[in-house]
């Protein structure tokens, strides 16, 4: 299993990413704030518009370090990328198989099994470790539903199907994420998932949180050679990384939904780190944002027994480990495509 290496975030809204051999050199104002070794980095997310220098960037992608430009708000912008990796015949399988009604049936359903049993796993966690806090029996009415969702995905022999009993599974689960909020409940009123823009903290929490997982699982595919833009559950569509998008439906609930509720049951988050535009969208403050970004560096150096594995591994490599087994089971190395279920 490879190591986790670091991700740095670059925050400070007039910094300007440089290079000096074989190190990036972050400056703000013209003063040099930090010096970090490529060596000991995996990506490089920039928040804001200052930019990062030619040099930078060829020292990024020379190191396949991938470089992500966000907004200062933490919406995406644009990613910097090298050479494609990977053998062409793992790729042309994947496009062959994308274009399979039957294959790409079987691995939507694989996706869709471990979103909706990992959102069935948080549930139950919270009714077991806060069971005078909530409803108990609204709990108890969601998981009945997220389990005749499960069957009806098993049954469907269609993508418009899947998507169907999907959507009707994301909305029970999102009707009672407020129960799962434990502090500030007027502050952080959650009401169902509002994307474009997010309407509320709760909504722009998530959203956030949402962005950096895409950017973790779109780097994993393409260290294993998979094209990250050709999706099964999700379809083509310029510029989006439909991949990605499926392959971190696993995650969503375990990795960015739980780390939402950390933030918010222990206070480190609070009603008043957004800000509200003149839109109605809801945003980070800059402070807030520092403090979600190494809750999130932390949450990834946490340690997890992978199910297939069946050995310890950092909570930051699950989807590179998921990328690796997708990519053994397009090349016939694997009966079967095994998703990421947390116990």
């Amino acid at each position: 299993m490879r190591r986790l290496l670091n991700t740095l975030y670059v925050t400070l809204p007039d910094a300007y990413v440089g290079a000096k051999g074989e190190t990036l050199i972050i400056r703000s104002d013209g003063v040099k704030e930090m010096q970090v070794p490529i060596i000991n980095l995996e990506s490089v997310i920039v928040f804001g518009y200052r930019g990062v220098s030619p040099d930078a960037m060829q020292l990024c992608i020379d190191n396949h370090v991938s470089l992500v430009f966000l907004t200062p708000y933490g919406q995406f912008k644009a990613r910097i990328t090298g050479e494609t990796k990977g053998n062409v015949h793992l790729r042309r399988t994947q496009y062959r198989w994308s274009d399979n009604g039957e294959q790409t049936l079987l691995l939507a359903k694989r996706f869709l099994f471990s979103k909706i049993g990992n959102a069935r796993v948080s549930l139950q966690r919270t009714l077991r470790d806060y069971p005078d806090r909530v409803d108990q029996d609204r709990l108890k009415s969601v998981l009945l539903l997220l389990n005749r969702q499960i069957r009806e995905i098993n049954n469907s022999q269609s993508l418009d199907e899947l998507r169907g009993a999907e959507g009707l599974a994301a909305r029970s689960y999102f009707s009672v994420v407020s129960e799962q909020i434990l502090v500030n409940k007027q502050g952080f009123s959650f009401k169902g998932r509002v994307k474009r823009p997010p309407t509320d903290p709760v909504n722009a929490l998530l959203s956030f949180l949402y962005t950096l997982l895409a950017n973790d699982v779109t780097h994993a595919l393409e260290t294993v050679g998979l094209d990250p833009q050709v999706g099964f559950l999700h379809r083509d569509r310029s510029g989006r990384n439909s991949l990605a998008l499926d392959l971190m439906e696993e995650f969503r609930v375990y990795f960015a939904d739980r780390t939402m509720l950390t933030l918010i049951n222990r206070q480190q988050i609070f009603p008043d780190d957004f800000v509200r535009k003149e839109s109605g969208a809801y945003f980070l403050k800059d402070d807030a944002r520092k403090i979600v970004l190494t809750e999130w560096q932390q949450r990834k150096r946490d340690e997890i027994r992978h199910p297939f594995f069946d050995e310890k591994i950092a909570v930051g490599l699950l989807p590179y480990a998921q990328a690796m087994l997708l990519a053994r089971y397009l090349r016939g190395d694997l009966d079967d495509y095994p998703p990421f279920f947390w116990k």
